[in-house]
């Protein structure tokens, strides 16, 4: 009976480590993923910002009050080459679960912060981001 209470607590022991191992593995490739569209955004460098978007990803924002919805790479294309963008960028969060996964960004500008929230799937063992629901967070006045 002892042995058989090690084994099966060895066994789900095994079955844990390898569960957390995957997690953190999938945690580090969406952490690529938004670093795609974070350094791409930064650099003003489309090709780098569309390897993080699935084809057929949405935009969602507000502007003036007025809701907006796109194709992300559509919307991103119209990105001009140029110098590095003065901005700061962070990842605030992620979350994995399975084949899907979330994570909130700052982009910080001068005068304003962008809020994104990410939706990601993993497809054929790529993290894509399949929609972004972006906020700007106006800085108080000096």
């Amino acid at each position: 009976m002892k042995k058989v209470l090690l084994f099966t607590l060895l066994f789900f022991a095994v079955l844990a480590t390898t569960n957390a191992q995957d997690t953190s593995s999938d945690y580090a490739l969406v952490e690529q993923t938004v670093g795609y569209y974070l350094d791409g955004g930064t650099n003003r460098d489309f090709e780098t910002l569309k390897k993080a978007f699935h084809e057929s990803a949405k935009i969602r924002y507000l502007k003036d009050g007025v809701y907006h919805e796109a194709n992300c790479l559509e919307f991103f294309g119209k990105m001009k080459p140029g110098e590095k963008q003065d901005r700061q960028t962070r990842i605030v969060s992620i979350d994995v679960s399975g084949y899907a996964a979330s994570a909130k960004l700052e982009i910080e500008y001068p005068t304003f912060t962008f809020v994104d929230y990410m939706t990601l799937m993993k497809i054929d063992g790529k993290w894509l981001i399949m929609a972004k629901v972006s906020y700007a967070r106006q800085h108080p006045a000096k």
